[in-house]
């Protein structure tokens, strides 16, 4: 047992929670005034929920002992056996309860990602259901392949320091299979002004993601030492190039604005997270930039052409970033960062091969699964609100309140 690993990493899970939070003002300053506190609300629902999930069943599916490559057992159910002495496969110089809580603050924000691409439309009770459904048969499973000890993308050799596949192209495609089951916001096809409500929110939101983010990446060193210090800077350099590479993207293109701003940090954090513990500090600024742009573009390419109302973008900006940042990490993991990963800079080419397929699995598990229990929602309770309580907003319509009282 080393105290100060085990102090890093319970900092580590505090900041990481406080990302769900965070990312409940980044989306919800970016709806209309009317869906602000329903879109906040979905972030805070899932972050009770999910704890609770994690806690019954969600850790011992994700982290047991394997069973076939393909999902954990049981045999941690309601944390059963899993206590203050360190476990003999994860994180061994800290409580196994520690482990455990880093990773349920993982959980919870990864369901709370795809909320993005439904909001303004979904009913809440839909989206209770459809959050527990997902952490059961998508989350837990692609999380034991890539994270659980005798999963099969681990063994295969994929490398995820903190969740480019797990978190962020899995978040990321869901996000897109959800939007087409949903269907478009009542006014999209039309073109119908649908502007952020609250621009200060989504830096504030951005701001805190930022600042919790070096728990997501630092913190999966699971030791206080020099790899998490690598993590924790190629985290903030990243995110730093990404944000003035949108900046200057969007001044060519009309104005520096500060929606773009923030939204290119995220995009960074993003992208470096698959390789913050394997890669040079230098090479976080080729990753952050190159994200940028192509989320971006993607961005632009689903506003001008695509019919899909992904409403906040959660794809592009997660499931291209996250997939951007596992094939870089295939391109420049080192050993003389992380002896675990080598890429294609340091001789070893096939490890793109490799982060490709992981991708692949993620995308196709992850998109026909979120789909499949999409339909099965909508078919058996009803998925979305109907058209006077869109009308309404939904802060009214399904919670009975509203953010901004008066007139």
């Amino acid at each position: 047992m080393n105290s100060g690993d085990t102090a890093w990493l319970l900092i580590s899970s505090a900041l990481v929670m406080l990302m769900t939070p965070a990312l409940a003002f980044f989306y919800g300053g970016m709806v209309r005034q009317k869906n602000v506190l329903s879109t906040i609300m979905m972030s805070f629902a899932i972050l009770a929920l999910v704890s609770v999930l994690w806690v019954l069943y969600g850790y011992t599916m994700s982290f047991g002992s394997d069973r076939g490559g393909i999902i954990g057992a049981l045999d941690w159910i309601g944390l059963t056996g899993v206590g203050q002495e360190p476990s003999s496969v994860y994180a061994t110089t800290v409580p196994h309860l520690a482990f455990m809580a880093f990773q349920a603050t993982f959980a919870i924000i990864t369901v709370a990602l795809w909320t993005g691409a439904v909001v303004e439309r979904i009913k809440f009770s839909a989206l209770l259901v459809l959050a527990a459904l997902w952490l059961t048969l998508v989350y837990a499973p692609i999380a034991h392949w890539v994270w659980g000890s005798g999963g099969w993308l681990a063994s295969l050799g994929a490398l995820d320091f903190a969740g480019g596949t797990v978190v962020h192209v899995n978040a990321g495609i869901s996000a897109l299979a959800l939007a087409l089951v949903l269907g478009p916001r009542k006014g999209f096809k039309e073109k119908m002004p649908m502007e952020p409500g609250n621009i200060p929110f989504v830096v504030l939101g951005a701001a805190l993601l930022w600042f919790g983010w070096f728990g997501f990446n630092a913190g999966s060193a699971l030791t206080a030492g020099g790899l998490a210090s690598n993590a924790f800077v190629t985290t903030n350099t990243s995110a730093a190039t990404a944000a003035l590479t949108w900046m200057l993207l969007g001044w060519i293109n009309r104005k520096p604005s500060v929606l773009g701003a923030a939204t290119g940090a995220v995009v960074g954090l993003v992208a470096i997270t698959p390789a913050a513990g394997f890669v040079q500090p230098w090479a976080a600024i080729p990753i952050g930039a190159i994200a940028s742009i192509l989320s971006y573009y993607v961005m632009i390419w689903r506003t001008r052409v695509n019919k899909i109302d992904e409403s906040l973008d959660v794809f592009a900006c997660h499931g291209v970033g996250g997939a951007w940042g596992a094939i870089a990490t295939g391109i420049f993991a080192t050993t003389a960062v992380n002896p675990a990963g080598s890429g294609l800079l340091d001789g070893n080419a096939g490890q793109i091969l490799i982060q490709m397929a992981a991708i692949a699995a993620t995308m196709a598990y992850s998109f026909v699964g979120t789909w499949i229990l999409a339909k099965i929602v909508k078919a058996t309770m009803g998925i979305r609100v109907n058209d006077v309580e869109e009308t309404v907003g939904l802060d009214i319509s399904q919670h009975g309140e509203r953010a901004y009282g008066g007139f």
